[in-house]
């Protein structure tokens, strides 16, 4: 049961990596030295399909992991 839980955990995390990576910010270097993004915009289409997924990943590894942490 363990192993199965560390494989599971392992593949979320990997999962949840690309997500995080996939989701585009449209503030290129801007964004890292303060500058303001001066336009609201709301996800749609894929992007918003992707940030859906992204937290569906984030909840799935969180149990994965208390499950985990129960089990040992």
């Amino acid at each position: 049961m363990q192993t199965y839980l560390n494989v599971a955990q392992i593949v979320l995390s990997l999962a949840l990596i690309l997500a995080i990576l996939l989701q585009v910010r449209g503030g290129g270097l801007g964004g890292i030295f303060g500058q303001a993004d001066s336009v609201f915009r709301t996800r749609r289409g894929v992007e918003k399909t992707l940030f859906q997924l992204t937290i569906i990943l984030v909840v799935l590894f969180i149990i994965v992991s208390i499950v985990t942490l129960k089990v040992s």
